[in-house]
């Protein structure tokens, strides 16, 4: 009968510290501290009367020198998990390494790992199994803990500065805050359809104007439409709210919020994406959205002439019904990708949202901004509707969009209409897409990669 393994190592320390303690130590010299590890072991070599390991864990690799006269004999195959006592050392050639003076088997592997050489590189297996993904692949990990850093450091910023993170239904009677389809499940004891959330927008608002002042939310929201490099149909957003603050406000905060999450993360604000390196240190460039349209030859109010201009382009139009979504298609598909440093576009059409305050001088164009890096949108902000009647007035434009064919127009909230009508201070709100901006951290082209379990046709 096999012997049982342990159920536990306790006081383990990590890989990194310890190699960190062999760098000032001589070739082929040991410290006289004790150390324990635990990990994957990743390699083997044999060497008469020693034996060589590999073994990782979350924070990298070290190699195992094991004396046969210590150990014995190493019964130990490539992916197995062992934790192992012994003192911080160098290796002859200068490697950091452990002088291993006992190893214990903790879990055996069933099922061979990979190529360990090549890696594991099909792409599709990849997405599939992650955890072989996170197994093989240094940079996957690295990819994972980057992401994990990067909301951690976001919600310090915003505790920081007086944020009050809060949780919100992810199953909805009515779904808003944004242009997008929902995904439809059944309550079965209340008999009754609900929606997966689009956005946290509506109730986060609803939270202002009780009296929380500022608040946020990190959660997964669920839009029902197609995957491309830069959508998934789940995803994670940040949304904030702050009383008695406006578009200019966010502005700032956004610079400094994502300026600051590189500096920690990555200790510096710039990263390379797409091979750009772009640099996130404030203050961004900022551009009125007209003008931007305006130097690509796309602004107009007519939408028979945009819808035009769009054709001689060779843009296919024919799921655009309305000027609105003409204009966010001209956008989308000629401003946007040439926004490669970090951009602040602003003032945007009434048409396009439905959420944000008019400016002083134009009815029109309401205070509301994006904000691009590499050519990508990572987020949306407004100056927030804080007048019941003027919040309905434009959800009965949104009925006007869907009527005339958007089936993404914003639905009417009776409820949130209603909230309103007991006064909402004016306020700041921004949307943040966390997938997105860790694509850009990692380096990273596609959403896929920037997800641990990315939405996958089903096999079989």
């Amino acid at each position: 009968m096999a012997p049982i393994a342990p159920k536990r190592f306790p006081d383990r320390d990590e890989i990194a510290t310890v190699r960190r303690e062999c760098e000032p130590l001589e070739n082929g010299a040991q410290a006289d501290t004790t150390r324990r590890l635990a990990g994957r072991v990743m390699a083997r070599r044999d060497m008469g009367k020693l034996v060589f390991l590999d073994l990782v864990d979350r924070s990298g690799r070290i190699q195992l020198l094991c004396p046969l006269e210590r150990t014995g004999e190493i019964d130990v195959h490539l992916g197995d998990v062992v934790g192992v006592s012994g003192a911080p050392a160098k290796s002859r050639r200068g490697e950091p390494s452990l002088m291993v003076d006992s190893l214990e088997l903790l879990s055996r592997i069933r099922t061979p790992l990979p190529d360990t050489f090549h890696g594991l590189t099909d792409v599709e297996l990849r997405y599939r199994k992650r955890y072989l993904d996170l197994l093989m692949n240094e940079e996957a990990r690295h990819d994972a803990l980057v992401r994990s850093r990067t909301v951690a450091s976001i919600r310090r910023t915003l505790d920081e500065w007086g944020f009050v993170e809060v949780e919100t239904p992810v199953l909805q009677p009515r779904y808003g805050g944004a242009f997008a389809e929902p995904f439809v499940t059944h309550w079965n004891s209340l008999d009754e359809d609900r929606y997966l959330r689009i956005a946290t927008e509506l109730y986060l608002k609803r939270l202002i104007v009780g009296g929380l002042e500022k608040v946020y939310e990190i959660g997964k929201d669920f839009r029902n439409e197609g995957v491309s490099f830069k959508h998934h149909p789940e995803f994670t957003m940040l949304e904030w709210y702050e009383a008695y603050a406006d578009y200019r406000d966010t502005m700032d905060r956004i610079e400094q919020l994502v300026a600051r999450a590189a500096q920690e993360v990555l200790g510096t604000t710039t990263c390379t994406f797409r091979g750009h390196e772009i640099d996130f240190a404030p203050p961004w460039r900022r551009m009125k959205f007209v003008d931007a349209l305006e130097e690509h030859g796309l602004w107009t109010r007519d939408a028979d002439e945009l819808r035009r201009r769009l054709q001689e382009r060779d843009v296919d139009v024919s799921k655009d019904p309305t000027w609105s979504k003409l204009i966010d298609h001209a956008h989308s598909h000629f401003v946007e990708p040439a926004l490669v440093q970090p951009t602040i576009l602003y003032d945007y059409p009434v048409e396009l949202s439905p959420f944000a305050r008019a400016t002083d001088d134009d009815p029109s164009i309401v205070e509301r901004f994006e904000y691009f890096a590499g050519g990508m949108e990572l987020g949306n902000a407004f100056t927030e509707i804080n007048d019941a009647e003027e919040q309905a007035s434009r959800f009965t434009s949104q009925e006007a969009e869907r009527a005339a064919g958007d089936v993404e127009a914003e639905g009417g909230d009776p409820d949130y209409v209603e909230a309103l009508s007991y006064g909402m201070p004016p306020t700041g709100g921004i949307g943040l897409g966390i997938d997105r901006l860790a694509m850009v951290f990692t380096g990273r082209e596609s959403i896929r990669d920037a997800i641990l379990f990315p939405a996958l046709r089903a096999t079989g």
